[in-house]
């Protein structure tokens, strides 16, 4: 626990035999209470070595997607009592011990949700994200900001952190069971006017660690820029979209 808060490490898994292990190491277990691997219907041995560890796991029996995977982590974390969820991809691209320091901003009060951003610093492309996808991201992230009206530093971490507040209160059902869906969860999380904060995390990149090919790059953009384009066009009171539509009134203010 953290200052009497459930901390929950959920872990979205496909395929992540290799990588599972060196990640679980390095979750701070010191504040951590529950580990939870969903895995998504894997070719691999992801849930053997899941168990042999002893983390709590689901299989689906089909694959889901990401956004379905996600999906099944949260509604499982917060079955389990879970007051601040973090969200980790079990395939050690990202640093596992900030954790603590994700977790330890939303039970402060002063966020709702962090992401940790590889773009804050210069760890990307130390890290080896490759040079297209840094450009991508840098370009996405200036058109959505622009849009949005916001002011992050990037909107396509992995690693995020949430409160039982901004779970309970997102309906997140209408979002995208594919790679799309962080993007809308984060728009959902702004519309409702959440607090989001960042944290700088270094990243890696290499053989074993999960990254979609270009042809699904560019299918994730167009869905992002679609996202940001909607929230921007319904908040303007131009053109009312879905996702957003009939979603609940934002948060009251915190004190």
């Amino acid at each position: 626990m953290l200052h009497g808060h459930r901390i929950a490490v959920v872990l979205p898994a496909y395929n992540a035999a290799a990588t599972l292990e060196r990640t679980h190491r390095e979750i701070p277990f010191d504040i951590v209470d529950d580990v939870i691997l969903i895995d998504d219907a894997s070719r691999d041995a992801t849930v053997a070595v899941a168990e042999r560890l002893g983390i709590h796991t689901v299989r689906h029996a089909r694959n889901l997607g990401y956004g379905g995977n996600q999906k099944t982590c949260y509604r499982t974390a917060l079955d389990r009592g879970a007051d601040v969820v973090v969200m980790l991809h079990p395939d050690y691209q990202y640093a596992p011990r900030l954790v603590t320091a994700m977790a330890s901003m939303i039970v402060s009060g002063e966020y709702d949700a962090v992401l940790a951003s590889r773009i804050l610093g210069n760890g990307a492309l130390k890290g080896g994200m490759p040079l297209y996808k840094y450009v991508a991201n840098r370009g996405l992230t200036l058109v959505q900001n622009w849009l949005m009206g916001h002011k992050l530093s990037e909107y396509h971490s992995g690693y995020r952190a949430w409160s039982r507040r901004v779970l309970e209160a997102l309906p997140l059902d209408r979002c995208s069971d594919d790679f799309v869906f962080d993007n809308e969860m984060l728009a959902l999380a702004m519309h409702q006017e959440f607090r989001i904060g960042e944290i700088s995390c270094p990243t890696r990149y290499f053989d074993d660690a999960s990254s979609i090919n270009f042809r699904r790059s560019c299918i994730y953009g167009l869905g992002v820029l679609r996202t940001s384009l909607a929230y921007r066009l319904h908040h303007a009171g131009l053109k009312a979209d879905p996702l957003f539509a009939d979603a609940p009134a934002p948060v009251e203010a915190r004190p």
